[in-house]
């Protein structure tokens, strides 16, 4: 039970050092995709991509040590 609970975590956490890691680059200007995205260049988007980033590395790293 406390394998799945682990890899949950992790998995978890991939997701949102991923999707943190966009919202980041779009919200900086340096990916502009989709064209018609709201967060494209919006400074605040690169702050909530930040938090999110460090969000997930953190369940990543508990994941690990859980294992």
């Amino acid at each position: 039970m406390r394998g799945a609970i682990a890899l949950l975590l992790m998995i978890l956490g991939s997701l949102l050092i991923l999707a943190g890691g966009l919202w980041t680059l779009q919200g900086l200007g340096i990916v502009m995709w989709p064209a018609e995205s709201f967060m494209l260049a919006d400074r605040q988007w690169a702050i909530n991509g930040s938090i999110t980033v460090v969000a997930g590395a953190l369940l990543f790293i508990g994941g690990r040590r859980l294992r």
